[in-house]
């Protein structure tokens, strides 16, 4: 005798609300700071999937570096040599080239240091774009990757370019405070900076001399007196100072406005691409040309 035993649909559970703030569920809108998270948290996602992808076919990172010694002979005509190096999660470009050198080719030479994006004496022009060696992951690269020195800039050792002109460049701006009323050491007074002031010039102040955005530009390229983006950059910290007085940011302007300075400036947008610290450049070089405009116009 069979017996038949009769099914009972369970109701599917409902899921958990979550809660919305006010704001947001009657705007339907996130916020500015929670897309920038989830643009930070798919970025994580996709870089570990690839990496992920890289653990599961055991793959070795392939390197193909600009070679170049003008002092040894057999090595003065440019060339590209290939590296294998074994992959590891987080593993960075500078990370494979200094493997390569401590493993393979002792004599491989770039300039790096502090290896946080701080220094910025790693700049390389990795699969075509200037890049920061400590900052650029090697998940994110096609392969083979290709790792060369800074164009626009002569080359002295492998991926060690010359960077004398850029640091003149930099210096021609004068990048230090000048204040004509700076209170006598004695006195203890402040030159306090208003919390908007501070702001504005923030951006221009993370710029760490790397070169890169120098070496993007077309103008720089072609014209060796061009103060460039990072000089022009360097000039605006200083004369958006609200702590320096009208003589001093007038001084400034003059260094700006010549030939050479901020006109010659084609707004191509090639250095804020490229800026490793995501400063507004070229919006920074065309404030200063507005600046140049107003101070040359005359009210009758």
């Amino acid at each position: 005798m069979s017996t038949q035993q009769e099914s009972v649909e369970s109701e599917p559970e409902e899921p958990e609300s979550q809660e919305v703030p006010e704001d947001q569920e009657m705007s339907g809108l996130a916020s500015p700071q929670q897309e920038r998270l989830q643009r930070k948290q798919a970025a994580l996602e996709e870089r570990e999937r690839a990496e992920s992808d890289h653990d599961m076919d055991d793959d070795r990172v392939h390197l193909k570096v600009f070679r170049y010694d003008p002092e040894v002979e057999g090595k003065q005509e440019p060339r590209f040599d290939d590296f294998h190096v074994p992959f590891e999660r987080g593993m960075t470009v500078l990370d494979a080239l200094i493997y390569a050198r401590d493993e393979f080719d002792s004599s491989l030479t770039f300039r790096h240091s502090c290896r946080q994006a701080i220094c910025g004496s790693d700049a390389f022009f990795i699969n075509g774009r200037q890049r920061l060696g400590c900052k650029t992951q090697i998940a994110d690269l096609d392969q083979p990757v290709r790792v060369e020195p800074l164009p626009h800039q002569e080359a002295v050792k492998d991926l060690v370019v010359e960077m004398e002109h850029f640091y003149d460049q930099m210096h021609a701006v004068e990048p230090y405070f000048q204040d004509e009323e700076t209170p006598d050491a004695s006195e203890l007074d402040e030159q306090r900076q208003s919390r908007e002031n501070r702001e504005k010039v923030k951006m221009s102040t993370r710029c760490i001399w790397c070169g890169a955005c120098m070496s993007s530009c077309n103008i720089a390229a072609g014209d060796n007196e061009y103060l460039g983006p990072a000089a022009i950059n360097k000039a605006y910290r200083f004369a958006m100072d609200d702590r320096e007085d009208e003589e001093i940011k007038e001084h400034r302007l003059r260094i700006l406005e010549q030939e050479h300075g901020v006109w010659r400036c084609q707004t191509q947008f090639s250095c804020t691409e490229v800026c490793p610290k995501d400063i507004p450049l070229t919006e920074h070089i065309q404030e200063l040309k507005r600046e140049a405009v107003k101070k040359n116009l005359k009210f009758w």
